[in-house]
């Protein structure tokens, strides 16, 4: 009787995210990751950060290392195991390290730039698939979609704004044609977050999903500043979110892209 494949561990991920997974497990753990949707989202995730390295650092990543330099790397990474965990992004911290090496001085401070941002990055896709998840949870919901409904629309702002010590304000979507449903307290990785819940005459519901997702000493970093809209689409619905101030907003919805945008520069123009 043949024994059940051993679920993959992280080390197995990663190895098959960079193509270096023995063969012979290669099967079995493809299988594995077709049959979890949660852990084929961060394979997808891990594969496009190694794809945004390649754009962002170009031909340096076909450049040979300097073999003091490579020794060097390996005998760090070997003692901090943690870089492992980025997916692939130890090529990244390689590169951008060689470029300094090298004295491409301008290499190096863009290298910088880009590890800042993307060490930022596990906790916004976090804080962006929690925003789609809540959203997926609370808008079917017919009879208790929200903690404190429209009507104590006052009391909701500032209960919210407490509890995420932060100034709290409503955007006001009714030009297209959605009103307050209300809003609710939910956890988060770094503290408490908000979700409104706003909905048209059809009943259709869109979210506006905010949290903290830098500590206080980082809130004022030129990275917690960024306001450009990115788009989601993983998880149970897309959204589309920004980051200011070190709070992320995420609106999320079951809608076309462009509408989802024009509700997410709607909040946005209106809460800025």
């Amino acid at each position: 009787m043949n024994r059940p494949a051993s679920p993959p561990t992280d080390e197995e991920l990663h190895a098959l995210v960079d193509g270096q997974l023995a063969p012979d497990r290669r099967a079995e753990v493809e299988e594995a990751v077709a049959h979890d949707p949660a852990v084929a989202a961060r394979i997808a995730a891990w594969r496009r950060q190694r794809e945004a390295l390649r754009r962002l650092h170009g031909e340096l990543l076909d450049e040979p290392i300097p073999a003091a330099l490579a020794g060097a790397l390996d005998s760090g990474l070997h003692r901090q195991g943690s870089w492992v965990r980025w997916g692939g992004m130890a090529a990244g911290v390689l590169v951008a390290f060689a470029a300094g090496w090298l004295g491409n001085a301008q290499w190096a401070a863009h290298g910088a730039a880009s590890l800042a941002r993307l060490a930022k990055a596990p906790a916004t896709r976090e804080f962006v698939h929690d925003a789609s998840i809540a959203h997926a949870v609370y808008a079917p919901e017919k009879r208790h979609p929200v903690e404190v409904a429209a009507t104590e629309q006052q009391h909701l702002v500032q209960w919210l704004s407490k509890r995420l010590d932060r100034p709290l304000k409503v955007p006001d979507l009714t030009t297209m044609g959605y009103t307050l449903v209300g809003g609710r307290l939910l956890p988060g990785e770094s503290g408490a977050r908000a979700q409104f819940m706003f909905e048209d005459a059809s009943g259709e519901r869109v979210t506006l999903y905010i949290g903290i997702l830098d500590s206080p000493a980082t809130t004022n970093t030129a990275a917690s500043r960024e306001t450009a809209f990115r788009f989601a689409s993983e998880g149970p619905v897309p959204s589309f979110y920004w980051v200011d101030q070190g709070f992320g907003y995420a609106v999320a919805g079951k809608l076309p892209r462009d509408v989802l945008l024009k509700l997410a520069t709607l909040a946005y123009r209106d809460l800025s």
